[in-house]
């Protein structure tokens, strides 16, 4: 072909591995993974290319499991055993029934506070139009249990058909301890029913901590708190907790993965010994974006990616072309209009925040952006690409 000009833009492939056990050397299955993949499928690795390894198979090949007996003993150990407030928790079989089990049988009771109309990522319990037609202001407004059933009956998941009121109220009871529900959005409100508080926000923990201990509180945790280091043997996380974790069987979790800085080096490091190119590494858990049909925002995680090589830190700086097109160069036409939008990219700032030509492009970090982009890519189920390669994430129409 006489001209050069690349015709693809980004492009994000499923790398296919072997199921990773504990003790796998994960950074040569993965490196390895990603060149056999080119050699099989006929492409060729380039600078800034990008690898992305989910967060689940770092921590399985960490180890990094724990009981529910550890995070019970945990629990029991630092908010008293006895009575536990435990607060604004998300609604999922996955992320949070086995953590509940475990908190329910370090504790004689405990008081369940339920965010409402939704939990804090989007499962809904009820509808704004529910609480509309009942007169309940969800700003204000403490319900009991009882109260809940009158106003509202039994409302059940749209995707999983599951009441969790229901669900989480025998979970508790089966674990060993009372219960007792309640729902409110207000922080305090759980004051009037114990002072030992364990919240379980994850994007609004801080403040929500910051609110009861002002208010009084005598114990304040969050599961952040909870297993941030070794109880008899088991896993942990320093910086996380149980925040991140995933259900592995009915009595354990997986947690989010320990410190894995290392091995994104080393997987860049791999790369640049067999290839000469410079590419990016990062891992990822949940995307995050929000569904528009069940209103459930993905990001469950704390984060979307807890390590990255430093290629991946900061935000994109791009410019907005149908922006360029209508207004600056809307006179021009054909190779006239694609040189004058080539030499404004090549121009561009380094930095554009406040410049009309690059408004509605997204300021979001880049590694929450492509984090999005290798989840969706990945997905949840049986694809079985826990690892996906990313290329020409950083091409512009110039390149």
């Amino acid at each position: 072909m006489a001209d050069s000009t690349r015709l693809v833009g980004t492009v994000s492939r499923g790398i296919r591995c072997p199921i990773i056990r504990q003790g796998d050397d994960l950074a040569a299955i993965v490196a390895d993974s990603v060149l056999a993949a080119a050699e099989s499928e006929g492409f060729s690795l380039r600078d800034r290319d990008v690898i992305s390894i989910t967060e689940s198979i770092v921590a399985r090949a960490q180890g990094n499991y724990a009981s529910v007996e550890a995070i019970a003993e945990d629990v029991r150990q630092k908010l008293g055993g006895d009575t536990i407030g435990v607060m604004f928790p998300i609604l999922s079989r996955n992320r949070f029934a086995i953590c509940l089990k475990g908190i329910a049988m370090g504790a004689k009771k405990v008081v369940l506070m339920l965010s409402y109309p939704s939990d804090e990522v989007g499962n809904h319990l009820l509808t704004y139009d529910q609480l509309d037609e009942a007169g309940i202001n969800p700003y204000s407004d403490v319900l009991t249990l009882e109260k809940y059933r009158e106003l509202f009956g039994e409302n059940v998941h749209e995707f999983t058909g599951v009441d969790y009121v229901q669900y989480y109220g025998d979970l508790i009871r089966e674990a060993g301890a009372e219960v007792e529900i309640l729902f409110a959005n207000q922080p305090r409100a759980i004051l009037d029913y114990a002072d030992c508080i364990l919240t379980c926000d994850i994007h609004t923990r801080a403040r929500t901590k910051r609110i009861l201990k002002a208010a009084g509180a005598k114990v304040v945790c969050g599961l952040d708190d909870i297993l941030t280091s070794s109880v008899n043997g088991s896993g942990f996380n320093v910086a996380y907790g149980l925040l991140g974790s995933n259900k592995s069987t009915e009595d354990t979790v997986k947690l989010f993965p320990q410190e894995c800085k290392p091995l994104v080096l080393d997987i860049q490091k791999r790369i640049m010994d067999a290839t000469g190119k410079h590419v990016e590494v990062m891992v990822y858990g949940d995307g995050a974006f929000k569904d528009p049909q069940g209103k459930i925002w993905e990001l469950a995680d704390p984060v979307v990616s807890p390590a990255y090589t430093d290629g991946l830190v900061g935000t994109p700086n791009e410019l907005k072309l149908k922006y360029l097109a209508d207004n600056d160069f809307k006179d021009l036409s054909g190779e006239e209009l694609k040189q004058a939008i080539s030499d404004s990219i090549r121009q561009k700032n380094e930095n554009l925040v406040g410049n009309m030509a690059s408004q509605g492009t997204t300021p979001r970090q880049l590694t929450d952006l492509i984090g999005s982009l290798c989840d969706l890519t990945s997905g949840s189920g049986d694809k079985g690409t826990p690892v996906v390669l990313v290329q020409g994430y950083f091409d512009n129409y110039t390149n």
